[in-house]
């Protein structure tokens, strides 16, 4: 009786064991390893089975006893007539069949092995594949997070890409949901047509959409969070950014996931449809921001960017690579050549708005400069139609809502000068904040989303709109909600 890797089997006549039997037998045994296959054909040949490799060596036989006869016959069939020999790519089956073994059986046998362990190496090498794509992917993430975009695009080369979209996702089922994200994105994502890098770093799922100035960078949007959906992950997705500030966008992801909810995906520019990027016509914004960005230099731009994204020169340092004195350094300069006061917030919100404005070839509005007054640029949108959003967006906020956030966002987000001055304490004020953002439905740790905010609070500020106007009881408690 000889032993199958799937039982013993005894042997037959061929009446027992039909085709179809012998083909779904040999499947089965595929299915966990090259060694169950062939000691499978042994066990259906009432004989033996030896796959050797190209160079004579032993890989696996059925029993141990019949490697060295099969690897001769293999190195020379022409003396082994009575042997059936198959060659394949990089290897040699040999079917030693028993005495009541029909011919016809074991043609079918070494025919199907063959077949099977064909397939077996295609699987082998798709995921050999597969690993050398996520880790290629992997290598080009971290050249991009360490601000190293030329070598990035050397190492994927394909074509030409200038910006980049950062989606990063957590949750329990983050492989399964790599997996999904893979098949869905092939051939997206192969290593002869990068346009998306999907990684898995530490416990999180990193999507990275890469794309052009004029392309769609949002075409990676709908499936990403569809994907968060299927498999409740808390996801968040930045803004698109150039290539060396993918570091940035990495922590504007971040930010917008960690006030995700389960299975939705938030993005750290949070307006959506809203924006001032949907609401402002895209010529009037390139022509302003160009105007405005014209007297810097791409280290100038670069570090001015990183710095309002980030939200300070300390993260910005940290982003460029330099020291945070050497930030600052640079950061004077640029508020010499743009002729304007870098602290002041509504400044930094104009100045947010315009490096994130598209880079495109547009005719420079000479008439555009940089004042606090007024919030929103009649280069941009009539008084009237900047009124009109800025009610819009603010208007699920009572008076004293509007009163606390506008007076926080003049502090640019700092919780502690903002609760002094409007005479709260800090958990106080903190509470109302996180009230203002759920009713805004919109993630106020984001400097994108603050600076449109902080647009929005002046442009529909009245006399009436400052801490000084807040209801209260005891000096410092909140009384009741007024209009």
């Amino acid at each position: 009786m000889t032993t199958s890797s799937l039982g013993p089997v005894s042997p037959s006549s061929p009446e027992e064991v039909t085709r179809y039997q012998v083909v779904r037998r040999l499947t089965r045994a595929a299915a966990h390893s090259d060694a169950q296959l062939i000691a499978e054909a042994a066990a259906l040949s009432d004989g033996w089975a030896v796959l050797a490799d190209h160079m004579g060596r032993l890989v696996c036989s059925a029993p141990d006893t019949a490697g060295p006869e099969g690897v001769r016959a293999a190195a020379h069939p022409q003396v082994h007539p009575h042997l059936t020999i198959r060659k394949m790519t990089g290897a040699v089956l040999v079917i030693g069949p028993g005495s009541t073994a029909p011919a016809s059986r074991t043609d079918l046998i070494a025919r199907t092995t063959v077949d099977l362990l064909r397939m077996r190496a295609r699987v082998r090498r798709a995921e050999e594949t597969h690993q050398a794509e996520q880790r290629l992917h992997t290598a080009v993430l971290h050249l991009l997070l360490s601000c190293q975009p030329h070598l990035a695009t050397d190492v994927l080369g394909g074509p030409a890409v200038t910006h980049a979209t950062v989606f990063r996702l957590t949750g329990q089922s983050v492989q399964i949901a790599q997996q999904a994200l893979l098949r869905a994105t092939q051939p997206s994502v192969s290593l002869s047509n990068t346009r998306m890098l999907v990684c898995v770093e530490g416990q999180e799922l990193v999507v990275v959409a890469l794309h052009g100035i004029g392309d769609d960078h949002h075409c990676a949007l709908p499936l990403v969070r569809r994907i968060a959906e299927q498999h409740q992950l808390t996801a968040g997705v930045s803004g698109p950014v150039p290539l060396d500030m993918v570091a940035t966008a990495w922590t504007e992801a971040g930010s917008a996931r960690h006030s995700s909810a389960g299975g939705c995906l938030t993005s750290a520019t949070g307006m959506g449809a809203h924006g001032l990027l949907r609401v402002v016509p895209e010529h009037r914004l390139a022509a302003w921001s160009a105007s405005i960005l014209q007297p810097l230099d791409r280290e100038q731009h670069r570090t001015l960017e990183a710095s309002l994204r980030s939200g300070s020169a300390q993260a910005a340092a940290s982003v460029l690579d330099v020291s945070e004195g050497t930030v600052r350094t640079r950061l004077r300069g640029i508020s010499t050549l743009l002729a304007t006061e870098l602290d002041h917030p509504t400044v930094q919100a104009q100045l947010l708005l315009a490096v994130r404005a598209p880079a495109t070839p547009v005719q420079i509005c000479s008439s555009a400069r940089l004042v606090p007054d007024p919030p929103l640029p009649t280069d941009l949108l009539s008084p009237d139609q900047a009124h009109r959003w800025a009610s819009a967006r603010l208007k699920p906020l009572d008076k004293p809502q509007r009163i606390a956030l506008r007076c926080w966002l003049q502090h640019r987000g700092r919780t502690a000068p903002a609760a002094s001055e409007l005479n709260l304490s800090r958990s106080t004020l903190t509470d109302w904040l996180t009230k203002c953002g759920k009713a805004l439905r919109l993630d106020l740790s984001s400097a994108t989303v603050r600076a449109e905010l902080h647009l929005a609070a002046e442009t529909i500020a009245t006399p009436d709109d400052t801490p000084t106007q807040l209801p209260r009881r005891g000096g410092r408690t909140y009384r009741g909600q007024r209009t």
